[in-house]
């Protein structure tokens, strides 16, 4: 069947193989998704991470000494924690009183009573060092390429000294837990380096045998250690890392020097294999109480894997990570029509002229990603949103796997004893914006991490709703740790008094079921959470004076507002986002329980009667969302947070059937502008997406991708580094986890029943294109394909749930489409359905 230039052509759907019209698969491989580097890097930000979800690692690429920077994801300071305080209560109703007497200001000064300790901070492993000698300072500097190839997961370093030809080849293993570095020489016996271990924490090593470095340590006790008597500290988490270091059998000597170095000479190639572990035993044992041995951990996972060749751990290494990053496929380039006039999509002339289009684009190997970045602005390079977008989904991969913890403020990547914000999860955006893509992205195996997490923060935060506020259920605040910590905060009341963080993770449970229509999940997981955190959100909401369910103390996170006494304030009552986060949680629970059957459940029937109750959204004299329940005075319009527009995205409780909420929240983006942190702008892109408005995200993606010098950086201005870590600065990565979310949400937006196309596509910039593997609600894949701005196939399928009825739209049309599990639709640019067939079997 032919239409519109497109050659139909049914076929078979094996597991994850992501469909796409024969035409663009001419376009696939073209577009080499690489991190690219001509010399060593000078900064952190400039080195390239690798991780397996567990285990992390940044490489420098130095020629005569190498740093490979190691993480490991359970090294923290402290111990499990009393998050309880039995004189909050006494406090809060201070609190109360004096915000409803009207005095913020001086309710905001009392609110510092509800705040508690610290959180714990994110720690290093340590460092594998590597030196080649003074010979390596005299490599050729033209022959110098460092990458990251996002298809194999692998950083590699080539250059050259003399006649030699050196390679360096790493990659980070989730099934064998290892991260492996082959170093190789092209002259049979040229290499010759030395190796060993350091680390910024308490640590020791020795060499164990003939081959090994072990590395052992500690993690401190106490988040700040104590300085006079070290006796009071407690036994924090203990670590040890192994290194295995294999040589070429036919040449090359290793020696041992100092019982804690490694000597390499003359050999071919020498293979590197780190593995390491931690005492840490789950959220609630204390490292006193572990019985988990790292070193014996470590030895015993390196016993499992010395004896397999490289090539086995990086064909087992790259089968699991691309059965996660394949799924999806972006390609984006500029209108054609300039150059070849109207175009035939599918001929080899459109082909020709696309891929020389794209490569003008900046992918000539001579140029960095570092320089592509820097010119941007001028040539706006479509492929080079293509890698961002993918380079999200790696580090989601990367970071984030089942059985790990949760991807924190870096991920899993920091070189700092002190590192920025403690590199913790906060949970008043960051921790959310970093699972934003794992749906849409078709990376659900990501969050698991994440439910296992709110689990953990449950328990805890039973205790703090029940001793802190006297309530049922559970409760989480703004910061948390490995501990799961659920009390505020000690700091600034304008942050630390927050307790809508577990219900706003809470959306995610309901999320996942949505995208996924796993209803084990939703009863056995999703349904407890749910039903604990709204016995909180029950107790937590008073009656107001005019009859609403309202929320106080209420903060807008990290936002303050000019009180009636003309002094600052952030504590007042039922802030625009609690009450948009508990209208979604209820949402989610009403929605639940009618799937599961439970609608007579007790707590169903007390949400019932609240939702209509909850303080609503309000429009404020300036014609823009209010942030507050009363329309103060805002001392910083341009604030990096975005939380009133909340109901918009990530929530559903502003929609484009709300024109007048919609009209506000416009004008609400207006009013914020346009500056901000990288994670701002991400969420900018989002919301304007929501909109539909393509030129507005699209202006901020342009906003986004501007190249971030880290000895000149300025604060809360966002940008790039040349390694494509996004900057507040200094280094966040939830803004490479939201740019991932954003850009799926301007090719696909869907709702349990509907399924936008194109929606905020700026045909403009991205005249040509298509993406497969993105995933919608009701468990739905869609591939779209566009030319010159239009639609011209759209592929939905459902795998394996049963049939559903979707309303398809697209530039004012819209189709009802009855999909049934096990069959692909094929939709063209007016929605006409032109075929169908199984996705298992090809239909002839």
């Amino acid at each position: 069947m032919e239409d519109g230039g497109w050659v139909l052509v049914p076929r078979p759907l094996d597991d994850d193989d992501l469909c796409s019209p024969a035409s663009m698969h001419a376009l696939q491989g073209s577009s080499p998704l690489k991190v690219t580097f001509k010399e060593p890097a000078k900064h952190w930000t400039d080195a390239l991470p690798i991780g397996n979800g567990r285990l992390g690692a940044m490489v420098w690429g130095g020629v005569a000494s190498e740093t490979i920077q190691l993480n490991e994801d359970t090294l923290w300071t402290g111990t499990p924690g009393n998050y309880t305080n039995p004189n909050v209560p006494e406090a809060l109703k201070e609190v109360r009183k004096l915000v409803d007497n009207g005095n913020y200001s001086e309710a905001t000064t009392a609110a510092a009573e509800l705040t508690g300790n610290p959180s714990e901070v994110y720690q290093l492993l340590g460092d594998i060092n590597l030196e080649f000698g003074d010979s390596h300072l005299l490599y050729s500097e033209k022959t110098y390429d460092r990458e990251l190839d996002l298809n194999s997961a692998t950083v590699r370093v080539k250059y050259s000294v003399g006649d030699v030809e050196f390679t360096r080849e790493h990659f980070a293993s989730y099934p064998h837990q290892v991260i492996v570095t082959k170093i190789s020489g092209s002259k049979s016996g040229s290499l010759s380096f030395t190796v060993s271990m350091d680390s910024k924490l308490h640590h020791h090593s020795h060499i164990n045998g003939t081959n090994q470095i072990i590395m052992e340590g500690s993690c401190p006790g106490k988040r700040l250690p104590p300085k006079v008597n070290t006796n009071d500290d407690p036994k924090g988490i203990q670590f040890s890392a192994v290194l295995d270091l294999e040589i070429s059998g036919s040449r090359g000597v290793l020696r041992v020097l100092d019982d804690k170095k490694l000597r390499v000479e003359g050999s071919d190639w020498a293979i590197l294999l780190l593995v390491a572990s931690s005492s840490f035993d789950g959220a609630f044992t204390k490292p006193s109480d572990s019985k988990r041995d790292p070193t014996y951990q470590s030895l015993s996972a390196l016993n499992s894997i010395t004896k397999l060749p490289y090539s086995d751990l990086f064909a087992h290494h790259l089968g699991d990570y691309q059965n996660l990053f394949h799924r999806v496929s972006l390609q984006l380039s500029k209108s054609t029509k300039s150059i070849i006039g109207k175009s035939v999509l599918g001929t080899k002339k459109f082909v020709s002229s696309v891929t020389n289009l794209y490569f003008e684009g900046g992918e000539d190997d001579s140029i960095s990603t570092a320089e592509r970045v820097k010119s941007f602005q001028t040539n706006e390079d479509p492929s080079l949103v293509e890698l961002l977008f993918q380079y999200g989904r790696y580090l989601l991969i990367s970071s984030s796997r089942p059985g790990t913890r949760i991807a924190n403020l870096q991920g899993i990547w920091n070189k700092d004893i002190e590192p920025a914000w403690d590199s913790a999860p906060h949970l008043n955006i960051n921790l959310e914006m970093n699972y934003w893509p794992s749906l849409p992205c078709n990376l659900s195996e990501c969050q698991e991490p994440l439910f296992d997490y709110i689990s953990s923060l449950s328990i805890n935060g039973g205790k703090t709703a029940n001793v802190n506020y006297k309530a049922n259920g559970w409760v989480v605040h703004h910061k948390s740790d490995i501990w799961a910590k659920t009390s505020a905060c000690q700091g600034d009341v304008v942050w630390a008094v927050w307790p809508m963080g577990g219900a706003w993770l809470c959306t995610h449970l309901w999320e996942h079921y949505n995208y996924t229509m796993d209803k084990d999940f939703l009863k056995n997981k999703a349904y407890p959470l749910l039903e604990g955190c709204v016995a909180f959100l029950l107790d937590w909401l008073i009656e107001g004076s005019k009859g609403y369910l309202e929320t106080n103390p209420s903060t807008s996170p990290e936002h303050n507002f000019i009180a009636p006494n003309g002094k600052q304030a952030c504590v007042s009552y039922s802030s625009t986002m609690d009450m948009a986060i508990i209208n979604e949680v209820f949402s989610a629970i009403v929605s639940a329980a009618e799937i599961l059957g439970r609608n007579e459940d007790g707590i169903i029937k007390k949400v019932k009667k609240a939702q209509p109750r909850l303080y609503p959204t309000k429009i404020a004299i300036d014609g823009s969302i209010m942030e507050w329940a009363q329309d103060f005075e805002d001392p910083e319009v341009h604030h990096r947070h975005l939380s009133h527009l909340f109901g918009l995205f990530p929530g559903h409780t502003i929609n484009l059937e709300m024109p007048d909420l919609c009209k506000a929240a416009e004008s609400s983006l207006y009013k914020r502008g346009e500056n901000g942190p990288g994670w701002s702008t991400t969420w900018k892109i989002a919301l304007w997406a929501r909109l539909h408005n393509s030129e507005h995200s699209y202006r901020m993606v342009k906003r986004l991708i501007k190249f971030v010098d880290p000895e000149h950086e300025k604060q809360f201005d966002g940008g790039l580094y040349s390694n494509l870590f996004a900057a507040h600065p200094p280094f966040q990565i939830d803004a490479n986890f939201g740019f991932s979310a954003a850009i799926a949400e301007m090719l696909v937006q869907s709702t349990a029943n509907d399924i936008y196309i194109l929606p905020a596509l700026p045909t403009d910039k991205w005249g040509n294109g298509y993406v497969k593997g993105l995933r919608a609600r009701g468990g739905v894949t869609i591939n779209i394909c566009w030319e010159e701005g239009d639609l011209q196939q759209v592929s939905v399928w459902s795998k394996d749930h049963s049939s559903s009825v979707k309303r398809l739209h697209y530039r004012g049309t819209t189709v009802p489409a009855n999909i049934s599990s096990a069959m692909v639709y094929v939709f063209d640019g007016l929605l006409s359905c032109v075929t169908a067939y199984s996705s298992n079997v090809a239909v002839p």
